[in-house]
């Protein structure tokens, strides 16, 4: 009986450990080798669920294909919920460092302006990616260059 209750718990603890490693890491994107939390909410986050999240990564997907060019990177939700953003580099040099990646992050902040989203809630100057993100209730985002690094981004509220 003593050995069932053991091999009972050990087995639970290696459940709760699979559980909590990133079955997309190594697969997607190499070891995550930073880090960063982000925290600031600029408003109460309106109802949002993993339609909303999906459709918010096909678009930009959408938006990439109708373009005369070749996309430079992927970008995905995945989960359960659909609560991990996933961006991915397809060429060596448009995420080759962190920098390079935020820099691509602003200019997506920038396309997003004229969304009707974000004019519904006033973020249009002040709103970033992460913002938007946030408010759409992604738990994380992942980018990375595909390759050498990965770096996430946690969401956590205030």
């Amino acid at each position: 009986m003593r050995i069932m209750i053991a091999l009972f718990f050990i087995c639970s603890a290696n459940m709760a450990m699979a559980q909590s490693i990133d079955t997309y890491e190594k697969y997607y994107y190499p070891k995550i080798t930073s880090q960063e939390v982000f925290s600031r909410v600029l408003l109460i986050p309106p109802k949002s669920d993993k339609d909303v999240r999906i459709g918010f990564a096909t678009s930009i997907t959408q938006a990439q294909l109708a373009a005369p060019e070749s996309p430079r990177f992927v970008i995905f939700a995945k989960g359960k919920e659909a609560k991990k953003l996933i961006i991915i580099a397809l060429d060596d040099n448009i995420f080759k460092t962190l920098y390079r990646a935020r820099a691509l992050l602003a200019q997506l902040t920038s396309n997003l302006r004229g969304n009707k989203f974000l004019s519904k809630q006033n973020l249009t100057d002040e709103g970033t990616f992460y913002d938007l993100l946030q408010l759409m209730q992604f738990e994380s985002l992942v980018i990375s260059d595909g390759e050498t690094w990965s770096h996430e981004v946690v969401f956590e509220p205030e």
